[in-house]
């Protein structure tokens, strides 16, 4: 750290980038940077792509996780609980109110404006985000090399996300033991509140633990094996362990289980709940919020629908993100402790590059299906059907990009006009 920040100060800071937190992890991370590294330099921007390759490699939404590490860094455990709940605050309450008027408006021409007007505008932030990201990251030919082939193993190849992570680590690694590349050390010493304890490890294991998994143990008790809030529990924290890639990658596994197998709602409901988490704050895994929130309303048992929704939206939203502050508490020092370790740091720097060509493949995917209302599968791509292209959306999209990129508007102003735009258009 650069200097002494006041937990009053942090938990400000934190709060506003909560607040700005739309455009999936890449307009997170991206935010996240400019508050923490760029205005305020908190931390360096070494010490962040150090902690933020980490996060890329740890189960669950990694722009979370990065926001409890920093958070962790300048003021311990207690930090990282403001800077990771936080994080996740405003997308619970946003997507939970969303929920409510999903099951009782239904879809009006209002919300479905002010959808499509935040969209036009996220995906703007998302390519923003991308060219923020690749500046920072892509300073070597071997990381644009590492950066394309991530794109083409993801987009057009369809490779498993863990797998091509795990290549470019590999890769670091043995670019840097031949000598093709080399990889400074960094000049920041560790400093004992982040040096690793096999006590503190304990400690964190023997809160923790209990906390993430206690619920899903008492409900199984409890509640029985076949109540829908046990059935939630224990798939979520399942999926919990499992996420790697963020959402669009456990998408295809969670919604193959809810729709088909526990039929705790249909393709269409998972798009919609995927529509909704895109244009609130928060990461985009939030989206298994509205999961868990319509399969206890469908099967609310004694309870009212709307209380049952809501308990089990936060049930799967507890169990979702309380393993990541285990696995950032748990790993974060013995991470501090190796960031002079070179071949560590190039692997990871790696990492970072193919991260480039995930959010490009990420970006590219979530254009089409904003821009255009029809794709066709070519083989593994989702290509789309130049004929359906929604003239709106797109011109949306080229203002929002003016007011961004030319103006320099900022993310909330830009977010805002164009949510008005896309109200006032649908009431046309």
């Amino acid at each position: 750290m650069t200097e002494t920040v006041s937990q009053a100060e942090a938990t400000r800071v934190w709060a506003r980038v909560a607040a700005l937190s739309f455009g999936g992890p890449a307009g997170q991370i991206a935010t996240m940077h400019r508050e923490v590294v760029e205005q305020r330099g908190w931390v360096s921007e070494a010490r962040f792509l150090h902690a933020l390759n980490f996060c890329m490699l740890l189960p669950g939404p990694e722009a979370q996780q990065l926001a409890t590490y920093l958070g962790w860094l300048q003021g311990g455990v207690r930090g990282g609980l403001i800077a990771g709940g936080l994080f996740v605050l405003p997308g619970v309450v946003a997507l939970m109110a969303l929920s409510w008027l999903s099951v009782l408006a239904g879809e009006t021409v209002i919300v479905r404006g002010l959808f499509t007007g935040l969209q036009a505008a996220v995906l703007v932030l998302v390519i923003e985000a991308l060219l923020k990201v690749s500046k920072r990251a892509l300073t070597t030919p071997f990381a644009r090399v590492v950066a394309l082939l991530a794109f083409l193993a993801l987009f057009v190849f369809a490779l498993p996300f863990p797998l091509v992570i795990g290549c470019a680590a590999l890769a670091g690694f043995v670019a840097q033991r031949l000598g093709l590349i080399a990889s400074p050390l960094m000049a920041e010493t560790v400093n004992d509140g982040t040096r690793p304890r096999l006590s503190r490890a304990v400690k964190v294991i023997a809160v923790c633990l209990p906390l993430w998994l206690g619920p899903t143990l008492l409900l199984q008790v409890l509640a029985g094996p076949e109540n829908v809030f046990s059935r939630l529990s224990l798939f979520f924290s399942e999926v919990a362990v499992v996420t790697f890639g963020g959402a669009y990658a456990v998408l295809a596994y969670v919604a193959q289980a809810a729709v088909q197998h526990f039929h705790w709602l249909s393709a269409a409901d998972m798009l919609t709940g995927l529509g909704l988490a895109e244009t609130t704050p928060g990461p985009l895994i939030m989206v298994l919020q509205y999961v868990g929130f319509l399969a206890a309303y469908r099967d609310p048992s004694t309870l009212s629908p709307l209380l049952a929704g809501t308990l089990g939206g936060l049930l799967v939203t507890w169990v979702t993100f309380a393993p990541c502050f285990l696995w950032v508490f748990l790993g974060a020092p013995y991470v501090e402790a190796l960031r002079g370790v070179r071949w560590l740091s190039t692997a990871l720097g790696a990492v970072t590059a193919s991260v480039v060509g995930v959010i490009g493949s990420l970006a590219l995917w979530f254009a089409t299906h904003v821009l255009f209302a029809q794709t066709t599968r070519l083989q593994a791509v989702d290509v789309p059907v130049p004929a359906s292209l929604d003239p709106f959306t797109a011109a949306l999209a080229a203002v929002a990009a003016i007011l961004l990129f030319r103006v320099k508007l900022g993310a909330m102003k830009t977010l805002g006009l164009c949510a008005v735009a896309g109200v006032v258009h649908a009431m046309m």
